[in-house]
């Protein structure tokens, strides 16, 4: 049996893509269980190589896949739904199974699309393994509903929507490695802007999360409880791009990585035991390090953590649940920049309740921080998040881009966020000190093209 693996070119008109290529993780985890399981598995990372749809059409049709795996968000929902019908066009005897963020928040809004089989809701590689399965013994013994006791698969029933609830995958261990081998790792981008070393490439390697911030939703796709790879199998993924892909920086995506002290600590062994050369960065809260963990991190190549600060309005972090204060952000900061860490900071703006003067509350506590890297990013509401509920109830918005809301108040809208974005990225950025600071990390032409992206006007839509 043929699987075919595949995300969705960008929406054209998505204000928030910014074209960064990087390789599809979640996809690549499931193609990785997958081939383990003895499927043939092909990967079409549509969102980077922006096929059309005939492109699709006929490469479906070269392929001849009995089953299509479509990862969908929120902001690809219209593609994903063209991407389906071109296939049940090409292929109507095809499966057609749709899994990712989307499908996890809103599953109903996947299969009430005729074209689209299954619905795949949270972790999705024994799900598909066991769907593959079943749906290879529905073509050879007429088995009627091959999703009926298949955790975390959703299907149609006698014109009903029938959702089987997740289970969450206890030991990650069993997860193969990401299945990279199948996506044209020459074509993305792999620098990391705040490693010193390429090429550099992602890993993913903490799932669920405890905390319960009102603006993230992705308790739904991972669980409440937080899950983490062994400090060794992480390390062999390390060892495998390292020595297959000429990696020589990694950066872990999680929200949290340092959110189980003994498993970060074995991981910083681990390098060290191995002698490892490699530079990584990684993410993680304020409250979630100490000064003897930063040492042991930066032994081991840590140079960068981002902190996700949201903030620099106290009320604002209150109303976000954020669960930290600014004195412990500021305490984070001081503690990296003791251990020679570098520093990253993110702030949301834009979001209900909030006002001009908390967001210059939020540019002044950045440049009182003073991170190497800051970014100011404008809050979309997505789906089943807190914020979001509240944003669609109240009407607090006057555009809605299928499942996506942009928020509207009488403080601001979308538009004039842009323009408060772009002052802040300025006004932080144009000291002196950072400038210099910048120069010296990343050279003066790429400083000068950096600073040309901040004040060139957009360019017009074709």
């Amino acid at each position: 049996m043929t699987i075919l693996l595949m995300t969705t070119a960008p929406p054209s008109d998505a204000p928030w893509y910014l074209g960064k290529k990087l390789p599809p993780l979640g996809l690549a985890y499931v193609a990785g269980a997958l081939e383990k399981a003895g499927f043939q598995v092909e990967i079409l990372d549509n969102y980077m190589l922006r096929k059309s749809i005939e492109e699709v059409k006929e490469l479906i049709g070269k392929l001849n896949p009995e089953i299509v795996g479509i990862t969908c968000g929120s902001a690809t929902f219209r593609r994903c739904v063209e991407t389906a019908q071109a296939i049940r066009q090409t292929l109507p005897e095809c499966k057609i199974v749709v899994g990712g963020w989307h499908a996890s928040y809103v599953p109903d809004s996947i299969l009430e699309v005729p074209e689209i089989d299954y619905v795949v809701m949270g972790e999705g590689e024994q799900a598909m393994i066991e769907l593959a399965t079943a749906i290879s013994k529905t073509a050879r013994n007429s088995i009627e509903n091959p999703g009926e006791t298949i955790s975390g698969v959703g299907y149609r029933k006698n014109g009903q929507i029938v959702k089987n609830p997740s289970q969450f995958i206890k030991d990650l261990d069993q997860v193969p490695f990401p299945a990279r081998h199948l996506l044209p790792m020459h074509l993305y981008d792999r620098t990391i802007e705040f490693l010193s070393v390429k090429p550099a490439d992602t890993m993913s390697i903490v799932r669920g999360c405890p905390f319960s911030c009102a603006f993230c939703e992705t308790k739904k796709l991972w669980g409440n409880t937080c899950r983490t790879f062994s400090p060794k199998r992480i390390v062999d993924e390390i060892e495998n791009v390292v020595n297959n892909y000429n990696s020589k920086g990694i950066y872990f995506i999680n929200d949290n990585f340092t959110i189980k002290k003994n498993v970060t600590e074995g991981v910083c062994e681990e390098i060290n035991r191995r002698r490892l050369s490699v530079r990584w960065a990684c993410d993680t809260r304020p409250d979630l390090i100490s000064q003897e963990l930063l040492h042991k991190m930066h032994a081991a190549g840590c140079e960068t953590i981002w902190f996700g600060v949201e903030s620099g309005a106290p009320r604002i972090l209150k109303m976000l649940n954020k669960g930290i204060t600014l004195e412990q952000t500021t305490q984070a900061v001081r503690l990296c920049r003791k251990e020679g860490i570098q520093v990253a900071c993110s702030f949301i703006m834009g979001v209900p309740g909030e006002t001009v003067a908390d967001m210059e509350a939020s540019l002044k506590f950045a440049k009182k921080l003073d991170p190497d890297w800051c970014r100011f990013n404008i809050y979309v509401a997505y789906p089943d998040s807190v914020l979001y509920d509240e944003v669609k109830q109240k009407h607090l918005y006057d555009r809605e881009d299928d499942f996506l809301l942009y928020v509207k108040t009488d403080q601001f809208d979308f538009e004039s966020l842009l323009k408060i974005q772009m002052r802040f990225h300025m006004a932080f950025s144009r000291s002196p000190r950072r400038i210099i600071r910048k120069i010296r990390r990343e050279g003066f032409f790429h400083t000068l093209k950096q600073s040309y992206k901040l004040i060139a006007p957009p360019k017009p839509k074709e």
